[in-house]
C-alpha cells in the first residue's frame, strides 16, 4: 500500500522525496522551488481571476488598461506599442480593443493625416476600471504575500528576479 496523499503545502516535499526514492540518479532540488512557484502560480491566478471576476473584469482586459494606464497621461498608446508592451500578437491586441471599446473602456483615435498608426486612449470609465480593478488586485496580493515579513518579501523578490534571469538566459 502506497503513502497517502499530502497536505498542499508539503506536496513538492512528497514529490521531491518519492523522486529521489524511485530515481535516486535524478537531481529533485528543483521541484522544492518549480513545484511551489507552479502551486503559487495557481493560486495567486485563480484568486486574482476571482477579484477581476467580481469587478466585472478579465485578465487580458486589465492588462489592456493596465498598459494605458501606466503609460501617464495622456494614457494613450499606438496599437504597435501596445502590442510590444503586452507581449501578446497584433491580432490579440485588436480583440481587446475591441472588446474594450465596446464596453467604453477605451477609444480608438483616427490616425493623423498622412499616418497609419491608430492610438488607443482609455477613456475616463476605463481610467475608473482599471484605477479600481488594479487597487483590489494589489491590495489582496500584498495580503497573500504579507504572511512573510518585509525582509523576506524583499529577499524572495531578488531571488526570483535572479532566477527569472537565468531561465531567460537558457531561454
Amino acid at each position: 500500500m502506497g503513502e497517502s496523499e499530502p497536505e498542499p503545502a508539503d506536496r513538492a516535499a512528497y514529490i521531491a522525496a518519492a523522486w529521489a526514492r524511485e530515481r535516486p540518479d535524478l537531481p529533485v532540488a528543483s521541484i522544492g522551488i518549480l513545484t511551489r512557484i507552479w502551486q503559487v502560480a495557481k493560486l495567486a491566478s485563480d484568486d486574482r481571476r476571482r477579484t477581476l471576476a467580481a469587478l466585472g473584469m478579465d485578465a487580458a482586459t486589465l492588462d489592456l488598461l493596465s498598459t494605458l494606464r501606466r503609460a501617464g497621461p495622456p494614457y494613450r498608446l499606438s496599437t504597435r506599442e501596445l502590442t510590444a508592451r503586452s507581449l501578446v500578437t497584433a491580432g490579440a491586441i485588436t480583440q481587446r480593443v475591441d472588446r474594450a471599446q465596446r464596453s467604453r473602456l477605451v477609444r480608438r483615435l483616427p490616425p493623423e493625416r498622412g499616418s497609419r498608426v491608430v492610438l488607443v486612449q482609455l477613456t475616463p470609465d476605463g481610467h475608473s476600471a482599471v484605477d479600481a480593478a488594479v487597487g483590489a488586485v494589489l491590495n489582496r496580493e500584498q495580503r497573500m504575500v504579507d504572511v512573510l515579513d518585509p525582509l523576506h518579501q524583499e529577499q524572495l523578490g531578488v531571488m526570483l528576479a535572479a532566477l527569472l534571469r537565468g531561465f531567460e538566459e537558457l531561454a
